[in-house]
């Protein structure tokens, strides 16, 4: 195999290794933890998933996800990010709310006497509260037990994604983006939805995302009833798609300056299997700006460094403007196989190029040094390889280091 086919597929290997991380343990998900709430006058439990790459000695952030009814939806949503982060979806903690009980109590969002032409007995429409103690108790909690940054997702199904949409709308600026999986907007006559369209701030919600699903349930005794015809009917077995198909009408209706809002159709789902798809779909497109971009130009041994540094200098600056902070645009292990790669291929200014963008991306990081090291050694440059290994050193304390100081030392002194 080529030189130039050996670069691609190692690269390619990396961007897919990301994405397929193996779980050592099967359907055990999240560690359990719990809060008092003095808003809810109960315990609430919780369950953390918590990156591969964490490490309680390291200072790194991570954005975080929310996840209702967590007891069910948390092995769906934890599945599809164990296979996509790294390629689509950075590093994220996850964390899964227990709706197990008081659910319809703390989901929805307003008081009702009747529901589906019956008397609604269940308790119910205390969302507000339930938003109060999310805001004020929950996030807090999380922000100083775990190490998360204020980029934050919800997502939330059926009720939850009443919820989900209840919390875009009243209190926009509690969440980055938001998953509403079939959501209830028919809740109390569409109460939500008709608060939504009532805005006349429209611009609050630039910069907020959302994706919406609708499942192919669209009418419980008549499947003439389609995509195609359901906004035509109006009897009350519709309600539920119709508001649904209204509420994705808004984006449109506000203008590019307002939310940022992708709807999809699952004519195959049930409203009960149409969170799994929901999940992949929702979070890959919520984070599409995170995939990488113009990869070609680092599989092309013909590209100009100036190219390349554009390709770098260009994602760092994406990625600070949609997580509101610096990130790398790169993980390390990438940045450490792109210089090695272009060193075997006889291209030292290159390799020099991301071993030097891994130390300022990764200025803790000993081995970056140590690669660099490598670098210098190579072109027989052995005081700024000594240079090198020593910061390792001083970073690491490994005496793998402490011996390359020596054999590189002898090196310098056999000249």
């Amino acid at each position: 195999m080529s030189i130039q086919k050996t670069f691609s597929v190692l690269l390619l290997c990396f961007i897919l290794q990301q994405g397929s991380a193996q779980p050592t343990h099967l359907f055990n998900i999240g560690a359990v933890d719990s809060l008092y709430s003095n808003i809810l006058h109960e315990s609430r439990k919780i369950y953390v998933q918590l990156p591969a790459s964490y490490n309680p000695d390291s200072d790194q952030k991570y954005p975080v996800v929310f996840v209702l009814d967590g007891e069910v939806l948390m092995d769906a949503v934890t599945t599809v990010y164990n296979y996509y982060y790294g390629g689509f979806l950075p590093e994220m903690i996850l964390i899964g709310i227990d709706n197990s009980e008081n659910r319809t109590r703390d989901l929805t969002t307003s008081n009702i006497e009747t529901r589906h032409n019956a008397p609604f007995t269940e308790a119910h429409g205390e969302a507000e509260n339930f938003t109060q103690f999310i805001a004020q108790e929950l996030l807090p909690y999380v922000k100083s037990k775990y190490p998360v940054t204020d980029n934050r997702t919800l997502i939330g199904h059926s009720y939850g994604g009443l919820f989900a949409i209840n919390t875009l709308v009243h209190h926009t600026e509690l969440f980055d983006n938001y998953l509403a999986i079939d959501p209830s907007l028919d809740w109390d006559d569409q109460k939500l939805l008709k608060e939504a369209k009532a805005s006349t701030r429209p611009d609050r919600f630039a910069e907020k995302a959302l994706f919406l699903t609708l499942s192919g349930q669209l009418h419980p005794r008549d499947y003439s009833i389609t995509i195609d015809n359901v906004m035509q009917d109006s009897s009350e077995f519709t309600l539920f798609p119709r508001s649904n198909i209204e509420f994705s009408q808004l984006g449109k209706d506000h203008g590019a300056s307002a939310l940022d809002l992708k709807w999809k159709f699952y004519p195959n789902d049930l409203h009960g299997t149409v969170p799994l798809p929901s999940i992949l779909d929702g979070l890959i497109a919520l984070f599409d700006w995170f995939q990488m971009e113009n990869t070609d130009k680092f599989n092309n041994p013909d590209a100009p460094i100036e190219d390349l540094t554009t390709v770098i200098r260009y994602r760092e600056a994406k990625l600070k403007t949609h997580f509101g902070y610096f990130v790398p645009p790169y993980e390390e292990d990438l940045l450490n196989i792109l210089g090695y790669m272009y060193l075997d291929m006889g291209q030292p200014q290159k390799s020099r190029m991301f071993f030097q963008f891994n130390i300022e991306y990764y200025p803790e990081s000993a081995n970056v040094y140590d690669a660099l090291a490598d670098f210098y050694e190579s072109q027989k440059d052995y005081t700024n390889a000594l240079l090198q290994v020593t910061k390792a050193f001083e970073i690491s304390g490994d005496p793998y280091h402490k011996d390359r100081i020596s054999e590189l030392q002898e090196k310098i002194d056999g000249r």
